[in-house]
């Protein structure tokens, strides 16, 4: 069936599809922040039920948030393998696997975050809403992703998210279940590649929506190769600087 799909009208539906996927889980997470009486910065702004701090609860606010904050930065590696629909063995279900594969890895993703705001909740060190609840914590925080965004993982990884058809060139597997096989390779590195940005959410609360409104563009710009390099080092020094800033007292 997934083979059926194809055409301009074909790829105009899968790609409304996935964008409004994207949508429904900003709406989603919207309406989360709404009901637990946040405004899109996190705070106070109502009455309104606060967020469990239950595992369970954690993780589906955490897989919503990979939802809406990781769909866009993909769309790249997507339209690269979009067009070897055309040029070479790329399938339609490999396309849906390529999607199935890559959220994979960041639902994974979410199950362990989830999992450390429970115990970091437990703890006393990050609230109910997620938020640091010490400036030490944020100011490590801080430092910890900006002194990351130097170093050869990050940018071995950020390499890969930089140049899909490179690793579609070496990791090829066709069809639906090879999609996912790429896929799940792929989210691996964007994980090991943007993890920090959806740690520092501790820093400014996990249900900021203005924060992540920002990491997402933050992670989009650090996946086009022309403004990569611009960015992703001076991010780093402009967290570290800002982590210094929260440890002496300045924020």
């Amino acid at each position: 069936m997934l083979e059926a799909i194809g055409g301009y009208r074909g790829r105009a539906v899968v790609w409304l599809l996935f964008f409004a996927s994207i949508l429904a889980a900003w709406w989603t997470m919207f309406t989360m922040a709404g009901m637990a009486g946040l405004n899109p910065v996190g705070m106070r702004a109502g009455p309104g039920t606060m967020p469990a701090a239950g595992y369970t609860a954690l993780f589906l606010m955490w897989a919503i948030m990979m939802l809406a904050m990781m769909g866009p930065t993909f769309v790249p590696t997507l339209s690269v393998y979009e067009a070897l629909i055309a040029s070479a063995n790329a399938t339609r279900g490999g396309w849906f696997g390529l999607i199935a594969g890559y959220f994979l890895s960041w639902t994974s993703f979410a199950s362990l975050i989830a999992g450390a705001q429970t115990g970091l909740h437990r703890l006393g060190i990050v609230d109910g809403m997620g938020t640091a609840t010490g400036t030490w914590v944020a100011a490590l925080l801080l430092v910890a992703v900006g002194a990351y965004q130097f170093t050869p993982v990050k940018q071995v990884c950020q390499g890969v998210c930089l140049a899909p058809m490179t690793y579609f060139l070496g990791h090829w597997r066709p069809g639906f279940r090879g999609g996912i096989r790429m896929g799940a390779g792929l989210g691996a590195y964007c994980v090991a590649c943007c993890w920090g940005f959806m740690a520092l959410g501790f820093v400014g609360g996990t249900m900021n929506l203005l924060w992540m409104g920002l990491a997402t563009v933050l992670m989009i710009l650090e996946k086009l190769p022309a403004v990569a390099s611009l960015v992703t080092r001076p991010l780093g020094a402009v967290l570290i600087l800002a982590g210094a800033a929260v440890a002496g007292g300045f924020f």
